[in-house]
């Protein structure tokens, strides 16, 4: 992931005029660094915001928090734009330690209040941010994406949509009731931890949901399963969390629907959930 560098009157209201750019990819979301601070594109303000309100002074137990540099005017966001202070790392395959991690920030953000923006249901013209709401939803309502049919935000001719959603139906019939507390969780650390050798893990961003901690993690195992080339011992090891072979089977649906729902999504990313899911199935 890319992005052009900020526009010069972003790099002013931070104070970045006179700094050299530097571009830090995907680890940062397709942001710049100017010496000790990262500009990144943001997809949406309001969550954006919200996270680095949130940031700005969240401590949590053996882990580095990227804190926000506020603008000269003392917004968080401007055009578009986030700025944080740079922490060494990029993302390494040590999923345990994610999954671990995922425990610790959860616990440190359980007071944080639901924001208003995760009552929003998705609104045409639909962008990246209303497919993984709607692939939240899927995970979790009694009939997986039935609105997004109606809405259009399943495009029903995509290539791969009709396997996703035979999969996803797969595993809802498999779904029991679940009763777990639910508060603020980040649903997007594979990949976004960033490890420096014996540092603690880095946290750039938190990507807001208001599920169970265990689905959090969960989604940390199916992505590292799918993706990441975790070993299957990681279903096992984190078999203690609560209600863990129901959140695994949300964990999967949210990434099924996801799939069905992206207009960038590919075929084999579908066959790669499809063998976590397999695997997984195959332990209920």
């Amino acid at each position: 992931m890319s992005s052009a560098p900020p526009p010069d009157h972003v790099r002013s209201t931070f104070g970045l005029r006179e700094k050299e750019p530097v571009s830090l990819g995907a680890d940062w979301d397709g942001g710049w660094r100017f010496g000790d601070v990262v500009l990144s594109p943001v997809g949406d303000h309001a969550r954006a915001a919200w996270s680095a309100k949130v940031r700005e002074t969240l401590m949590v137990d053996g882990a580095r928090v990227a804190k926000p540099v506020r603008a000269t005017d003392g917004r968080y966001v401007v055009s578009g734009w986030r700025a944080d202070t740079f922490i060494e790392g990029s993302p390494e395959p040590r999923h345990d330690e994610v999954v671990s991690l995922s425990v610790r920030l959860h616990a440190a953000t359980s007071r944080l209040e639901k924001p208003r923006f995760l009552t929003q249901p998705p609104v045409a013209p639909f962008s990246d941010i209303d497919v993984f709401v709607a692939a939240d939803r899927a995970a979790w309502e009694p009939v997986p994406l039935r609105d997004p049919r109606r809405t259009g935000l399943l495009d029903m001719s995509k290539e791969g949509v009709e396997g996703s959603l035979a999969l996803l139906k797969h595993l809802a019939e498999q779904r029991k009731p679940v009763e777990l507390p639910t508060q603020l969780v980040h649903g997007d650390l594979f990949g976004t931890v960033l490890f420096a050798e014996t540092e603690a893990p880095g946290i750039t961003d938190i990507t807001p949901y208001w599920r169970p901690i265990s689905w959090a993690a969960a989604v940390v195992v199916v992505d590292a399963l799918s993706w990441g080339g975790a070993d299957e011992g990681l279903v096992e090891r984190w078999d203690a969390m609560q209600e863990w072979p129901q959140m695994l089977l949300r964990a999967l649906m949210f990434r099924v629907a996801v799939h069905a729902l992206h207009p960038r999504s590919t075929p084999p990313a579908l066959a790669a959930i499809e063998r976590t899911a397999e695997q997984i199935l195959g332990t209920l």
